[in-house]
């Protein structure tokens, strides 16, 4: 497996949704598997998983994969003139902590562009553009940022570090789906968020279950 430079994240290492999505579908498991990030999944580096362990060419643990159930972490929708909306005041289009990430970067002019904006519940809502190839780890990507973003404060960057998904379908190329994410816990550094992704006639297409990891001012 290899994660390809353009699908990053923090600069220099794999965005954690398509990473995780990747390692997901390499596992060839058919039920719902879970991924944690050991490290920043390196670019360009072949990775391989054994025995449920994502590893580099130097045996390093980069994220473990693990049977899971269904984390059944559905977002309630909303309509696209509702997310689009709540996308016209997404914060990191002002203040990003990693502007070139692939999924939700406003530097990315070929990137996923999801810019999730909240909803005055707390909820985020974008609107999601689908490219005109899309695959598993694409849709695991377009679910990972929106939950991020309803923790993401102004001086807090979050990453991912771990991810649970189900992908019942994937979304038409071309479409204009929506994804939803929502805060449900979190202690410490840590913060449980669930995402939803819908297709244009509000199907449910995928959801996940994720935490993510606020980062440490001296790994900045």
């Amino acid at each position: 497996m290899i994660i390809e430079s353009r699908f990053n994240g923090p600069p220099g290492s794999g965005n954690g949704g398509w990473s995780a999505g990747l390692f997901a579908a390499g596992s060839g498991d058919p039920g719902p598997v879970e991924v944690t990030l050991r490290r920043p999944p390196p670019l360009e580096t072949p990775l391989t998983l054994v025995a449920g362990e994502v590893r580099d060419p130097e045996g390093l643990v980069v994220a473990q994969v693990r049977p899971t159930e269904d984390p059944r972490a559905v977002v309630p929708p909303v309509d696209l003139p509702a997310a689009r909306a709540a996308s016209a005041g997404y914060a990191g289009l002002v203040d990003h902590p990693f502007p070139g990430c692939y999924v939700c970067g406003p530097d990315r002019v070929d990137g996923l562009r999801i810019f999730p904006g909240r909803l005055s519940d707390g909820r985020t809502a974008a609107p999601f553009r689908v490219p005109g190839s899309v695959t598993t780890p694409a849709v695991w990507a377009a679910l990972d940022c929106p939950g991020g973003w309803a923790v993401i404060a102004p001086g807090r960057p979050y990453v991912l570090g771990r991810i649970a998904a189900v992908v019942t379908a994937l979304p038409q190329p071309g479409d204009e789906c929506v994804v939803t994410g929502v805060m449900v816990g979190g202690e410490g550094r840590e913060a449980l968020v669930h995402t939803s992704l819908y297709a244009p006639d509000g199907t449910l297409l995928a959801w996940a279950r994720a935490t993510w990891i606020a980062v440490a001012d001296e790994a900045r």
